[in-house]
């Protein structure tokens, strides 16, 4: 895992020194070795820059920027597959000088141009130079697993892995998107292909994009999408063994590295199969860590360690205790770009600060609820749903509904998850179809609120569903949205605030097609990994209630946190930012304080005031 940078510079704006400097605030995701190349050509200077994180051939020769004739490439992630493609590549008359997967990736494109991308089984965000051509190529993979973010102005083209190094370009635009707060706002992070910034996209997945350097030319086309194999269901015979073939190969090709791996091991069903399948195919115990809480009552350590016993991992276990999850929450605006409020974010940090003691590669059970029906809320939005439809005189209602806002001090008076279930009620009648409805059921604030926090801008990101079941389709809308832009984001920069590699063997595009192709009835409640699970793990260590994390974070809020509360959205601050309603917010800490609202509100709104003030200058910040 590495970081990468690119600047084509029309105005000159900066030089080696202060390019330097940008890809330095990448360091900790490449702490193993800096690489720097200019290119200049009549109209402009292109800068192309890498911090390196040395997982395959950790020797010099893995050095980037790697040029190859008249490509030049900057590379984050992994192409597992890459010694297959690499005899191929010899067949055809190429040779190579390392052992690296990036120069397969480089000698792949001269070959095969753009369509080389469709060989890659992996995880990664590429860019190529082409100074034939003057264009440059960005690549990101299937699933979004690896970030790439760009931005185009008059006097530059700017991408990078994260905003960290955009956000020190000279004179950078810190204009916020309003749109993107209040998708924030809705979800707990910003959805793409939207950033914070006004002036900042993320590419999404299963894109490239194409930058015609002379012309100053952008366009984006689509090489994947996942909606293609769920319209080609097919009910194939042993689709077990089958899937289970499947996910052993992807399993083991995520083994491949020349520096020690491990697995994030939590007891559930998915990072449960992932440490099974690898232990068998191991000669040695594996390394597994997990995170236990001193509160038994959110503690699953046990789960875990018991599972680890069966399969004989070495297996580490921190328990967190209050201090830690404090301290890692003062570090949360620094370790993520943008604002992210996605809780679990905290024993992601922490479990990977665990692992990078003993490990450079972790291996994570991420994407299986997703692709195999794993969330109950898919189950139970499919049932709301069908009593919403039978809702007599919806349209009337909903047109009556938008005329009288549900005003917030009715929290104050009542209990505040009562008003929570009218508000989501009220918006859900906006909607006709079942993954929009999911999407206002699972949000943090709705539409009114969101109206009386920030005044303007609400944006929702309506998603059109594709031609498939009820409960496929929320499952392919959290595929293109809350699996990339949280869980993805999550453990990429949890896990390189490390130094530390994170794999997601579950997320091979082998394995999303084969089950994007299965008919439901064999994915409801993951009911075909439970069956190969069980082939490895007897069944009572396993089947069990999912319980999704949690800490006492509200009780944190109201004791020993409340100071960053009183600090962060008192009035001075909320005024001097100028983002949300002061008046507003003071009726909802009213209600929190007195115990009326106990949902993850002021935490969202906690985190966003946390990372404006670490990451803008005010004096510059324009509405």
């Amino acid at each position: 895992m590495c970081g990468l940078l690119g600047v084509v510079d029309y105005k000159k704006n900066i030089n080696t020194s202060l390019f330097t400097e940008m890809l330095n605030s990448l360091k900790h995701r490449g702490p193993d070795d800096e690489g720097l190349d200019v290119f200049s050509l009549d109209s402009c200077s292109i800068f192309l820059g890498h911090r390196r994180l040395s997982i395959i051939d950790i020797s010099s020769n893995g050095h980037q920027p790697m040029l190859y004739e008249h490509l030049a490439i900057i590379y984050n992630g992994e192409v597992y597959n890459f010694k297959h493609i690499r005899q191929e590549l010899i067949l055809n008359g190429y040779s190579f000088d390392s052992n690296t997967d990036t120069e397969v990736i480089l000698k792949s494109y001269h070959l095969w141009g753009i369509h080389c991308v469709h060989k890659f089984r992996g995880m990664f965000a590429f860019a190529i130079y082409d100074s034939e051509q003057k264009d440059i190529v960005i690549f990101r993979d299937r699933v979004g697993v690896k970030p790439l973010y760009y931005s185009l102005t008059d006097d530059a083209f700017k991408f990078s892995s994260e905003l960290k190094p955009l956000m020190n370009y000279p004179d950078f635009n810190k204009d916020i998107d309003f749109e993107a707060v209040s998708s924030y706002l809705q979800f707990g992070y910003i959805q793409a292909p939207k950033t914070i910034f006004k002036n900042v996209q993320k590419l999404l997945p299963g894109h490239y994009l194409k930058y015609d350097i002379v012309s100053k030319y952008l366009v984006k086309e689509c090489y994947w999408s996942i909606d293609d194999f769920y319209e080609n269901q097919i009910a194939a015979e042993n689709v077990v063994d089958d899937l289970e073939s499947t996910i052993t190969e992807a399993f083991n090709l995520r083994m491949i590295a020349d520096v020690p791996v491990g697995i994030f091991l939590s007891g559930g069903i998915d990072s449960s199969l992932v440490a099974a399948i690898v232990q068998k195919n191991s000669k040695i115990p594996i390394n597994t860590f997990t995170i236990g809480f001193e509160d038994k009552s959110f503690d699953e350590s046990n789960y875990a360690k018991d599972i680890a016993g069966y399969l004989g991992t070495n297996h580490t276990e921190l328990i967190c205790k209050k201090e830690d999850a404090l301290e890692i929450i003062m570090k949360l605006p620094k370790i993520f770009d943008e604002p992210f409020a996605d809780i679990s974010a905290i024993p992601t940090v922490l479990v990977s600060e665990l692992a990078k003691k003993q490990v450079s590669v972790v291996l994570s059970g991420d994407g299986g609820d997703e692709l195999f029906c794993g969330y109950p809320s898919y189950m139970l939005m499919e049932k709301r749903f069908k009593l919403l439809s039978r809702v007599p005189f919806r349209k009337t209602l909903r047109k009556i509904s938008n005329i009288f806002p549900v005003p917030i001090f009715i929290q104050n008076k009542f209990d505040g998850k009562l008003y929570s279930r009218v508000i989501k009620f009220k918006n859900m009648l906006d909607h006709d179809d079942i993954v929009n409805t999911f999407k206002v059921a699972n949000s943090v604030f709705s539409k009114d609120e969101i109206k009386g926090l920030i005044r303007e801008g609400y944006f929702f990101s309506k998603d059109i569903p594709a031609t498939t079941s009820n409960l496929e389709k929320m499952m392919i809308s959290d595929f293109k949205g809350y699996l990339p832009d949280d869980l993805m984001v999550k453990i990429d920069r949890s896990t390189m605030s490390a130094s530390l590699e994170g794999r997601e063997p579950l997320l091979d595009h082998k394995i999303i097609e084969f089950a994007a192709s299965l008919p439901v009835s064999y994915k409801e409640n993951k009911d075909i990994l439970k069956i190969i699970l069980g082939r490895y793990i007897p069944e009572e260590l396993f089947l069990r209630k999912k319980q999704g994390f949690g800490i006492p974070l509200n009780d944190w809020l109201r004791e020993d946190l409340k100071y960053l509360i009183d600090q962060y959205l008192g009035e001075e601050l909320i005024k001097k930012y100028s983002i949300f309603d002061y008046g507003y917010i003071s009726k909802l800490l009213e209600a929190f304080y007195a115990k009326k609202n106990d949902d993850n509100k002021v935490w969202v709104l906690l985190i966003f005031q946390m990372w404006f003030s670490e990451n803008i200058d005010s004096n510059k910040f324009s509405r």
